[in-house]
């Protein structure tokens, strides 16, 4: 080898060798870490998205994101705000993490809440991944008097909350209008704020000091949920229908400025808006969709109560204009984030999810699931010496798929079949039905019965110590059922 050869060989090694000891590594692509922002609206239905059909409404800002992006007809998630809320956390469908039904931490609480030392939690996974992460709105299954630092140390770097009403606090039951706020400088009313104004300018503010870092932003609205109030841009409305309207339509403003938000930071390409709910519409206001009248179903294992409106958006990452009746439910969007961020499961946990990103990232044409699943209806818990536990072993569920779907009883027995894509109102069941298709179907989905746990789990948490309000909490926690 001559001496010119032999040292540029030298040269080289050794300028790999110094790369790999202090050079750089290449940035990731968008692809690898998009900013993920996840907006769960309370208590809204298909029926009050234009996108979906809805007659009575205009949303425009919704409609525009679907029609930009990826629009789900069968996405489930369960019929009341606890459950899907802790499934989302977890990964995990109730009859696991064990929030069955609805329960208010802080105004029921008697030591219970949301424990992420025993449980999944999605903002830790993406916090472990390098994401800067904030939530703000509705968090309700912490009692912030109690934790006050509890979502910090869950893995939100910042945060800006509805406390949820607190027992023997009567401030706290605002949300909208002074509304009552926990942020790392406490608990207080902001007298003449709209809280959902607060929260989508906290947001904003957080994506404008981070814009450099990958975030993910969790955002659970407080519209549209009751009571029935007015909005900034809607002061003269009365009735409670006339109220929902403009609510929704607030709802659909703030997506307007989180898109222009989004696009004045130029960050709008590599991002992720996934826009959803967290159930049906409450059951005091009716709209119409599609040439159908449909009552609200919250609380209601019927399809307006448990499939909602789901659209995903990322201009670049997320193929346009597609519609897919691809199944998916609220288990699956802590692995799909995940996935789509890099980040690892945490062990220990048997999670009920599976990721849909290669779906919605265009790398494939369906999801993992052939059925899904919602279970619960109304509230029906108490807290007893034992902690929160539910009043039935087996809570009745629904399992679906594309077109057919199965109601269990709390017996484990199949009770009711239906066809939702010929019979979208459920009148019929063909429990009974010789069809082909229908015994088929029955055969398929009763088959997964036995494959769930034959109790369900009762929420999973070490009891916090007792607080002066316990007493009246509990009293209210056995009233609230009846």
């Amino acid at each position: 080898m001559t001496l010119l050869a032999n040292f540029t060989r030298l040269l080289a090694v050794a300028l790999i060798a110094g790369c790999v000891s202090g050079c750089s590594q290449p940035k990731a692509t968008k692809a690898d870490n998009p900013n993920i922002i996840f907006i769960l609206v309370d208590d809204l239905g298909k029926e009050w998205v234009s996108a979906y059909g809805a007659e009575d409404i205009e949303t425009p800002h919704v409609d525009q994101l679907a029609a930009t992006g990826m629009q789900f007809s069968n996405a489930y998630v369960m019929p009341q705000c606890t459950p899907t809320r802790l499934s989302f956390l977890t990964g995990q469908y109730p009859y696991r993490h064990g929030w069955v039904n609805h329960w208010d931490v802080p105004r029921w609480g008697g030591g219970a809440h949301y424990d992420w030392n025993r449980n999944p939690c999605i903002s830790m996974v993406m916090k472990d991944a390098g994401y800067k992460t904030a939530i703000a709105g509705k968090w309700q299954v912490t009692d912030f008097r109690v934790q006050p630092d509890a979502m910090t140390e869950i893995g939100f770097d910042d945060y800006c909350m509805w406390t949820g009403g607190e027992g023997n606090n009567p401030p706290s039951d605002e949300r909208f209008w002074d509304p009552y706020i926990h942020t790392k400088d406490g608990s207080k009313t902001w007298k003449g704020a709209y809280g959902e104004t607060v929260f989508t300018d906290f947001l904003i503010d957080f994506m404008k000091k981070n814009k450099d870092d990958p975030m993910f932003l969790y955002y659970p609205m407080v519209l549209t949920h009751t009571p029935f109030v007015t909005t900034p841009d809607d002061l003269e409305a009365t009735t409670d229908l006339e109220k929902h309207k403009a609510m929704v339509r607030y709802t659909d403003k703030v997506l307007g400025k989180f898109v222009q938000a989004l696009d004045e930071l130029e960050i709008r390409d590599n991002t992720v808006i996934v826009w959803t709910t967290d159930n049906g519409t409450t059951g005091a206001i009716t709209g119409h969709q599609n040439g159908r009248s449909v009552k609200g179903a919250k609380a209601s294992t019927t399809e307006p109560g448990l499939c909602v409106p789901f659209i995903v958006n990322g201009p670049g990452l997320v193929p346009e204009g597609i519609k897919t009746d691809a199944l998916i439910d609220v288990t699956d969007l802590l692995p799909t984030f995940a996935e789509l961020g890099g980040g690892k499961l945490q062990d220990g946990y048997t999670y009920d999810g599976k990721s849909f990103s290669d779906l919605i990232l265009g790398k494939s044409n369906d999801s993992q699931k052939s059925w899904i699943l919602g279970m619960g209806g109304m509230n029906e818990a108490k807290l007893t010496d034992q902690g929160v536990e539910n009043a039935y072993a087996f809570r009745d569920r629904v399992i679906r798929e594309k077109r057919f779907k199965l109601y269990v009883n709390s017996n484990k027995q199949p009770e009711k079949l239906v066809d939702v894509l010929a019979d979208p109102d459920e009148k019929n069941n063909l429990i009974d039905s010789q069809a082909p298709d229908a015994k088929t179907a029955l055969a398929r989905m009763s088959a997964l019965i036995p494959g769930f746990p034959s109790r369900d789990n009762d929420p999973i948490y070490t009891p916090l110590p007792a607080q002066p309000w316990d007493v009246e909490i509990t009293v209210k926690s056995e009233v609230w059922k009846q």
